[in-house]
């Protein structure tokens, strides 16, 4: 520390009532005002809002303020925010700190105003202790490889691709199958336009034989990832296809004998063992599934280019690279065997299916088994539900496009059959945006909406065609009896299958409903855990198609910051090794970054160990510095007596 007068100005923030309606903020102002070194206290409503921010700023000046502390919400929420304002009145932005009066206090002791206010006290004593030891941080720049990873080959992917390429990057797109396209080309519609999923997907591919930039990999996973963001190393491992690039002639696939069911159409036809899954799949030319292969050699000998290799192995690929992008996309809920009639007759289907029934290209050319009389949707199938004990394992947040797949799928088949009955039984409807006008047109063309109780659902019982579908109707308060001729359980999303691998491999965080959880909700919505690396699309959350592609070029966007840039700014607050350190290397195994190593040096014609802190790696978290049993190994802007400051001021009475 210099010898400058240390001069802190305190900001409370009253959060609408949501800090107010508990803590007494006056009362916090007042004390705050009283503290050592504390200039300048005040009040806000909204500490958040461009006036209170220009007020900092103001402040700083006005009374030559050298630290600021805001009691507010969570750092996690505006700590940006306030550095920003800091910085913009011309004190650098690690000479702040926050007290989190909000979640700490008002939320938790919403029930103990007096004492919730006490509290709020000791935690704005404590930022202020801390806030007279910071020291002024600068970020250090390292460079930045201009190229970019891809993992993932749906419409998230595609269009992230497309668009980092579109901007001069070399881009590496993998995907895992031997297929780009992802779940959306089982669809057999899309609202609002006469074009199919394939047909938007095609658009996607397409743009991928045009850019240069692009390099496609399929049937590629990724087996690790080293380095930090601007340097990442990524070892991939491909599964091999089997098929070389060809003409597609289609004669290997006509003498195989080997049938399997298609799981591209939910098992509802059989293809080869070499396949495509559709006519315009891209790659356009087939893969051989020799998880069913009897290697009789038939394609070997019908293919005229020599494309075919049965005894091709696993490939090994590392690239290096900036930036990475994941959109690995999720997948659909199965329901378990009986739930509502599920797998107890073939006229229970569930929404994805009935896409593939209705696509007049697909299994059924278009149609429902059997004679159309009424068509029961079932909501929520797989979605919202709620535990019978603590260790089940449920997926309790709403899908969102459930509803209108399902209201989409109810006007086509009302279009197709105009006399049948077509009744959706719902928990409540979320077709959201411009979705409204498609449960707006199915209104008008009379499918019937009918309500019930989350804790009552339907229930179907099986008969040899159809079956009775029974439901407790919310706004008559009656139960009715539905002869249905066909059944569809209206299935949500969850996490993709490979989803436990990927956040092995990229470090990345699972949010609460099993998803790849972004870095901050709101402020760094397509951000991960491990800077470099975001998301896009359904691995994140479910999303509709426009809403994947639309985040797949967002992500596309955040990643070609650094890459433009050539360079990036690390964050000050890392772990740093002070004089203390013996090279014990207690404190290696447990950094969670991988950041420390061990080196060894020379000195007085001695030789030492000491460690080194890679701080591109480094996240911060302090867990060397709580294992060192020396004071060998600190943290910048976190340091022992920062924290010591705080727990000293925490004790006071």
């Amino acid at each position: 520390m210099t010898e400058e007068e240390l001069r802190v100005g305190v900001y409370v923030c009253h959060c609408g009532t949501n800090i107010a309606g508990v803590v007494d903020v006056d009362a916090v102002v007042e004390y705050a005002a009283s503290l050592p070194n504390v200039v300048h206290a005040t009040k806000n409503m909204y500490m958040c809002s461009l006036p209170a921010q220009s007020g900092i700023k103001e402040d700083i000046k006005k009374h030559s303020l050298n630290r600021v502390v805001v009691a507010s919400c969570t750092p996690k929420m505006h700590e940006p925010t306030f550095r920003a304002a800091v910085q913009a009145g011309g004190l650098n932005p690690f000479l702040y700190e926050q007290a989190n009066i909000r979640e700490h206090c008002a939320w938790v002791h919403a029930d103990q105003p007096e004492r919730a206010t006490e509290k709020a006290k000791d935690l704005v004593r404590m930022a202020v202790a801390k806030a007279r030891l910071l020291s002024p941080l600068n970020p250090k720049k390292i460079a930045v490889i201009r190229s970019a990873l891809v993992v993932g080959g749906g419409p998230a992917g595609l269009r992230s691709a497309a668009d980092l390429a579109s901007r001069g990057f070399e881009v590496s797109l993998i995907e895992k199958s031997h297929f780009l396209g992802g779940n959306a080309v089982r669809s057999a519609s899309l609202p609002f336009t006469d074009q199919t999923p394939r047909e938007a997907a095609a658009v996607l591919t397409d743009a991928l034989e045009d850019e240069k930039n692009i390099s496609v990999h399929t049937g590629y996973e990724a087996e690790s990832l080293n380095g930090y963001l601007g340097n990442f190393t990524i070892s991939l491992v491909k599964k091999p296809r089997f098929v070389k690039e060809c003409s597609n002639c289609g004669r290997c696939i006509a003498v195989c004998p080997v049938e399997t069911d298609n799981e591209f159409d939910y098992g509802l036809s059989m293809r080869k063992a070499i396949y495509m899954p559709y006519d315009s799949a891209y790659p356009n030319y087939p893969a051989i599934d020799m998880s069913v292969c009897k290697k009789c050699g038939e394609c070997v000998n019908a293919c005229a280019e020599s494309a075919i290799d049965l005894e091709a192995e696993d490939e090994k690929l590392d690239l290096s690279v900036g930036a990475v992008v994941i959109a690995t996309g999720a997948k659909n809920y199965t329901p378990k065997d009986g739930e509502f009639g599920w797998g107890k007759s073939d006229r229970v289907l569930s929404l994805p299916v009935l896409e593939r029934v209705l696509d007049k290209t697909g299994p059924t050319k278009g149609r429902l088994k059997g004679k159309v009389e009424n068509v029961v949707f079932i909501g929520c199938v797989g979605s919202r539900q709620k535990k019978t004990s603590e260790e089940e394992k449920v997926n309790e947040y709403c899908s969102r496009i459930c509803c209108t797949e399902s209201v989409k799928n109810a006007i086509h088949i009302k279009d197709r059959h105009p006399d049948a009955g077509v009744f959706y039984l719902f928990r409540d409807i979320r077709t959201y945006g411009r979705d409204e006008y498609l449960y707006r047109e199915a209104l008008e063309k009379g499918v019937v909406f009918i309500q019930f109780e989350g804790d009552v659902p339907p229930e179907v019982n099986v008969l040899k065609k159809g079956a009775k579908v029974v439901v407790s109707d919310v706004l008559s308060r009656e139960s009715f009896e539905i002869p249905a001729s066909h059944v569809v359980l209206a299935t949500g999303f969850e996490p993709g299958a490979d989803a436990d691998k990927v956040l092995e491999v990229f470090k990345l965080n699972r949010s609460a409903d099993g998803f790849f959880q972004e870095a901050h909700i709101k402020l760094r919505p397509l951000e991960t855990s491990t800077e470099g690396v975001f998301i896009a699309g359904a691995c994140q959350a479910p999303k509709n198609l426009v809403e994947s592609i639309a985040s797949g070029s967002a992500a596309a966007a955040k990643a070609a910051v650094p890459l433009s840039m050539g360079e990036v700014e690390l964050d000050p607050a890392k772990a740093m090794v002070t004089e203390f350190c013996d090279g014990c290397a207690i404190c290696i195994d447990p950094c969670l970054g991988k950041a420390i190593t061990l080196v060894e040096y020379e000195k007085d014609g001695e030789l030492k160990k000491t460690v080194e802190v890679n701080e591109a790696l480094c996240k911060g978290c302090g867990v060397c510095m709580a294992t060192c049993p020396k004071k060998g190994i600190d943290v910048r802007h976190f340091t022992l007596d920062q924290l010591q400051a705080m727990v000293d001021a925490a004790l006071e009475t």
